[in-house]
């Protein structure tokens, strides 16, 4: 196997793990990600995200598969199935992993998933008639970015 795709595969069973430190680890300290909600994140915010994700006391599960990487470049999917806390809402959200490496770390993680269908799992009706528009999406996003912020105010005691 190759370093890199143990390197993701190391990554995803972390996370199966809840252990967000080994997951913060395997990214550089200029690496950056995005998705569908968060569409830009850098180092210090992706590693706070998973924090927030394996510390939340969800139950989410975790699976992956086709796991592939050289030098440089590789790629997994992977799917998440979990309650949103909000609205007890059930998830299961099929992702495509992309990412590119710099000396053994990642460096760029890019996740791609259907915004739309995700949408619809989480807000039900409201999803299902309006999930595909830019109005919702954004709130969608909005609302991620401001969790995010608050639970890294929380980190740092402000």
């Amino acid at each position: 196997m190759h370093p890199n795709a143990a390197l993701i595969e190391n990554f995803y069973s972390a996370f199966q793990h809840r252990d967000h430190e080994t997951m913060a680890r395997s990214y550089s300290d200029s690496a950056s990600f995005g998705d569908p909600v968060f569409r830009s994140l850098d180092a210090e915010q992706v590693r706070a995200m998973w924090r927030m994700f394996c510390t939340s006391g969800n139950q989410i599960e975790v699976t992956y598969r086709d796991v592939v990487a050289d030098d440089t470049r590789g790629s997994a999917r992977w799917e998440a199935e979990y309650r949103l806390p909000a609205s007890g809402r059930k998830v299961h959200n099929r992702i495509r992993a992309s990412f590119t490496f710099v000396d053994g770390l990642i460096e760029r993680h890019e996740d791609g998933f259907n915004l739309y269908r995700w949408t619809t799992m989480a807000l039900g009706p409201l999803g299902l008639l309006l999930g595909w528009t830019p109005l919702v999406q954004n709130r969608v996003r909005l609302q991620a970015a401001a969790q995010l912020e608050t639970f890294r105010a929380r980190e740092r005691g402000s």
